[in-house]
């Protein structure tokens, strides 16, 4: 199964920055897409992940967030 990262961020934000770092490492690594998208560019976007960026998803289910925790992700993108 391939599975697809998604990082929810926003514009100017440090966490968010060193979130997308490690999913490129990270998913680069595995061999897994990533993609981002900014929560301001929608307001129901922004009002589900809003107060908690970065949000990682997994296969469009919510997998953590305020920051990537390596060892769960892969384990995640491993099954």
């Amino acid at each position: 199964m391939t599975h697809h990262v998604t990082l929810m961020t926003r514009v100017d934000c440090h966490a968010c920055e060193q979130a997308a770092a490690d999913l490129d490492r990270i998913c680069g690594e595995l061999g897994v897409p990533w993609s981002s998208q900014d929560v301001d560019s929608d307001p129901e976007l922004r009002a589900e992940y809003g107060d908690r960026v970065p949000v990682i998803l997994v296969d469009e289910a919510e997998h953590g967030y305020w920051k990537v925790e390596e060892s769960r992700l892969r384990a995640a993108l491993l099954a």
